[in-house]
């Protein structure tokens, strides 16, 4: 069996998108297991996490480098078209398909976020921390979104293996060790990743918690 070369190829994925990812990953695990154990705490603030997580994500998505942006990877229907059609793309970062499983997953942990931090759970009355802003039946339906959101993501995380185990089996691309390492072998022709200007990680950072802290606290005084 060929092992694989983690220190070959060009740069494709910057740190911030590499450890935002694998962040997400564990965060998603956590409050899946605290949410089982029944442990609302920690289940309460892998929310808070997700929710940071998710804000930077989506500001690294404008301010980031060339592979992280929103406006590189993310193409209409013609551009999913072709790709079908001849398997093949010309950039550095996500296909034009993968940009849909991408944003499918975001909108997905924003759901489940927001619906999270307004819920009610009738049965043993666990109250989300903004539930207070909205009226007893949203905040329950906002617990069966909270719920029916987690199993599409669930199934977008089980779509997500299968593409995953497809490249690495029939393409031959492995798909994992670019998003430790950064790096990945890149077709000839294709330019690789434009690294964002320095800083812009830490204004990104700073904002996402400012942002998470006027959510929470924010919500919580109009609440009480």
């Amino acid at each position: 069996m060929r092992s694989i070369d983690w220190e070959r190829g060009e740069p494709v994925w910057d740190l911030p998108v590499r450890l935002a990812h694998w962040s997400i990953v564990a965060a998603v695990a956590l409050s899946w297991w605290s949410a089982e154990q029944s442990f609302d705490r920690v289940h309460f603030w892998s929310g808070y996490t997700l929710l940071f997580l998710l804000i930077f994500r989506l500001l690294w998505g404008f301010a980031g480098s060339s592979t992280a942006r929103f406006a590189t990877f993310v193409g209409g229907p013609a551009a999913v078209a072709a790709y079908l059609r001849h398997g093949r793309h010309d950039r550095a970062g996500h296909t034009p398909l993968g940009a849909l499983s991408v944003l499918a997953m975001l909108l997905a942990l924003l759901v489940q976020i927001m619906s999270g931090l307004i819920q009610i759970d009738s049965d043993d009355f666990v109250e989300g921390p903004l539930s207070g802003l909205v009226g007893y039946d949203t905040a329950v339906l906002a617990h069966d979104v909270h719920e029916a959101s987690f199993n599409i993501l669930l199934g977008l995380i089980a779509l997500h293996l299968l593409a995953l185990v497809y490249y690495q089996l029939v393409r031959r691309r492995p798909l994992v060790p670019p998003m430790v390492t950064g790096r990945a072998v890149l077709p000839e022709g294709v330019a690789p990743m434009t690294p964002a200007a320095k800083g812009r990680s830490a204004v990104c950072l700073a904002a996402a918690f400012v942002l998470t802290a006027i959510i929470i606290a924010g919500g919580k005084i109009l609440a009480g």
